[in-house]
């Protein structure tokens, strides 16, 4: 009967051993569960810092670009209005030069009557020379 004894001894210190390893794997299996659900909570965290850091990077150079944009608009509002400006003066510079021109061609038609009709034929027969070719 010792044989029997050590033989259930041998029995149940198998089964003990088999249930510390399942325990014990199971354990160990619970704090790597643990671990990973550690470093997915790291992981998120980190990602949503990285997420604001991008953001508030974003909303910096938005707003950079809306002020150099405004910047630039003024610029070329400001340049535009000189033109349009230079514009007009040279426009009234144009009127005044084609007034005076009227005027001296005006005088010389009164002066010169039959020599301002001939130049005038002579023109209109020339544009219709340069007419009728096309």
């Amino acid at each position: 009967m010792a044989t029997d004894y050590s033989t259930n001894d041998l029995k149940k210190d198998v089964n003990d051993a088999a249930n510390d390893a399942k325990d014990t794997a199971q354990s160990m299996a619970k704090d790597a569960k643990q671990a990973a659900s550690d470093t997915v909570d790291k992981i998120k965290h980190s990602a949503s810092d990285i997420a604001a850091t991008a953001r508030e990077r974003g909303e910096e150079f938005v707003a950079t670009a809306k002020e150099k944009g405004a910047e630039y608009a003024d610029r070329a509002r400001s340049e535009a209005d000189r033109l349009y400006r230079e514009g007009e003066r040279r426009a009234g510079e144009m009127a005044a030069h084609a007034s005076d021109y009227y005027d001296e061609m005006s005088d010389m038609v009164r002066r010169k009557p039959a020599q301002a009709l001939g130049i005038a034929a002579g023109v209109g027969f020339l544009v219709g020379l340069i007419l009728a070719r096309r």
